[in-house]
């Protein structure tokens, strides 16, 4: 029995409640379930994708026109034997040998066994210094960096293991586009078994702000080294976190490899095999956050979450500016009230509704437009005449007829759960890199129905994270962190106006479908990144007024408005989603690996 995990378990039942903590608990039984699906995909995945030895020596004999010397710095303490010789192998067996291996041993006492292996491998790459004090983690990486002679200086902790291939892969990425910071996916190393692979996106910095994602394996150029600084002792337990938030401030070009290229090491007081061993780390990560807030000048607040490792940044809302919500209608008075009753629950008070009518036909609908334009100043109705159907055209219209600052595009048939949904949004929304806010949407069962969109999901584009529980993290907790996304829906999003208008709104030759991805599409464009968070919160029932795509005309209009989707963004499909993985299926929706061989040039 762990009794440390008991003792937590307790703590935190008698802290949230029982119905809070059975919660939890089935969380992370469908957790557990699901990873133990996902090993097995996982073994079938590292098979099909084993080098071949064609591709191993065609690695060994590469020449690239740039060949940096690596220093890979490791502290070590305490060191187990039989892991070092591990490690150290890993290394030296590496494709690309222009390394060094930087050793700083903190042991009070040297391992004997490690010394005389290092002698008997008699080789100049590696350099071995006994520091006899323990001087903590970040001093004693450190001191491994300030011997070492690289151009670039990778991170690797004493009892992990590294990819035959992880520093040709690196090099490559630095030929190919002049990296300063790169990382690469990760995995679990149990028992000589793999397990549990982090297939990351590309650069998220919201995701990281959540949680380190980046983690390892963890390059950095010298030169932004010597700019950044060294470790910081005063966030030992997040020294790695503090040191990445500080040098992606600062990276001009941060290069992710989506290959598992770096192999965490599980045993009883690692990280990796408990989250609850080494619980100092996560206030440790809090102050690592607080404080790269500070240095970018952005308000926030930062809190530790249940789920270990992971924050909640809650954004300060800058003065009061008005928000326009946009919301078309057509004859459904049931929802619509649903949806304008939750709306005038909101905290944030400074917004304005903006009800685009779009032919109806019932005195009830018209009576009730009269009486909450005449019990609420700040709701109005306008109207637009249109044969067809044109959600991109109503939309327009009605943002055209609004005064905010900020706009919500909103579904009429949405109900606002979380008071705060405003400032939640309005709050990130605010900060000068972020273009769109997407919010959580949930299915009347509260099963999630919106927290994110990739694109290619398929063919073209769609969610993620589907009819999973409300409370459920979804793969490595991107259903429930703020963290980017490609696109979010348009049944709810925030954008700045001055964006939409620069952009010229939403394009209304996708009248119905991919418009509202469209419309991220062009954001991202311009350079201005597309946020989910989880704590803006609605319930969506999904489209009734406008029904499904299920006659011919319909199906013919879909299909041609997926063939201008596919036409306009043919490059963006053709790279991949940066915010998914190249390892994971565009035919599911839930990150589900895909065990097949992936194309590799180097074949």
């Amino acid at each position: 029995m762990n009794f440390r995990n008991l003792r937590r378990g307790y703590n935190y039942l008698k802290a949230n409640g029982v119905k809070k903590s059975l919660l939890k608990l089935k969380n992370k039984i469908k957790r557990r379930k699901y990873m133990s699906n996902q090993s097995v995909d996982y073994l079938d995945y590292v098979k099909n994708n084993k080098l071949s030895i064609r591709t191993i020596e065609k690695q060994r004999s590469a020449k690239f026109n740039y060949m940096p010397k690596i220093s890979i710095v490791v502290p070590m303490y305490n060191t187990k034997f039989s892991y070092f010789v591990e490690l150290i192998d890993s290394i030296n067996n590496q494709t690309y040998q222009n390394f060094e291996v930087c050793l700083a041993d903190s042991s009070k006492i040297p391992d004997v066994q490690i010394q005389k292996y290092i002698q008997e491998l008699n080789s100049n790459k590696i350099v071995y210094k006994n520091i006899s004090q323990n001087l903590g983690i970040s001093e004693n990486t450190n001191v491994a960096i300030s011997f070492s002679t690289g151009d670039y200086v990778a991170f690797c902790d004493h009892d992990d293991v590294i990819s035959i291939n992880a520093l040709y892969e690196v090099v490559k990425a630095i030929n190919s586009s002049d990296a300063d910071f790169i990382y690469t996916d990760e995995d679990i190393l149990e028992n000589g078994i793999r397990k549990n692979p982090h297939f990351k996106p590309d650069f998220s910095p919201d995701l990281l702000t959540s949680y380190n994602y980046i983690c390892h394996l963890c390059v950095v150029k010298r030169k932004l080294l010597d700019e950044v600084g060294l470790l910081n002792k005063e966030f030992d337990g997040a020294q790695d976190y503090d040191f990445v938030l500080r040098a992606t401030e600062k990276a001009k070009n941060i290069v992710h490899i989506p290959k598992v290229l770096y192999h965490w090491r599980a045993h009883e007081t690692s990280t990796s095999y408990s989250s609850s061993a080494k619980e100092y780390v996560y206030m440790a990560g809090k102050r690592a956050i607080e404080e790269h807030f500070k240095r970018i000048n952005i308000k926030a607040k930062v809190e530790i979450l249940d789920e270990p490792g992971r924050y909640r940044v809650k954004y300060d809302v800058i003065g009061n500016p008005k928000i326009s919500i946009i919301i078309p209608n057509k004859d459904s008075k049931s929802d619509l009230k649903k949806c304008i009753d939750s709306i005038l629950k909101s905290s944030y008070q400074n917004y304005e509704i903006v009800i685009v009518e779009n032919n109806s036909k019932t005195k009830e609908i018209f009576d009730y437009y009269d009486k909450i334009q005449k019990d609420n100043d700040n709701i109005k109705v306008v109207s637009i005449k249109i044969d067809k159907f044109n959600y991109s055209l109503i939309n327009n219209f009605g943002v055209k007829n609004s005064k905010g600052e900020y706009i919500v595009l909103l579904n009429n048939d949405t109900k606002v759960l979380s008071n705060n949904w405003m400032e939640e949004m309005l709050g990130i929304c605010q900060r000068d890199d972020v273009g769109i806010v997407g919010a959580k949407l949930l299915y009347p069962d509260f099963k999630v129905q919106h927290a994110g969109v990739v694109v290619g999901i398929g063919g073209v584009a769609g969610h993620v994270n589907v009819n999973i529980a409300e409370n459920e993290e979804g793969y490595f907790s991107r259903a429930n962190v703020i963290n980017n996304f490609s696109a979010v829906t348009a049944a709810c999003l925030m954008i700045k106006r001055s964006i939409f208008e620069k952009i010229d709104g939403l394009d209304e030759k996708l009248q119905v479908a991919f418009n509202d991805i469209d419309l991220c599409m062009k954001v991202r464009k311009l350079k201005y990144l597309i946020v989910f968070t989880p704590y803006a919160k609605l319930m969506h029932y999904e489209s009734k007024t406008r029904g499904s795509e299920d006659t011919p005309e319909k199906i013919k209009r879909f299909e041609s408005e997926m063939d201008v989707f596919k036409s306009k963004w043919k490059d963006e499909l053709d790279r991949g989603d940066p915010y998914y993985n190249i390892n994971l299926r565009l035919d599911k929706v839930n990150f589900e690996i895909n065990t097949n061989k992936m194309e590799d040039k180097d074949e």
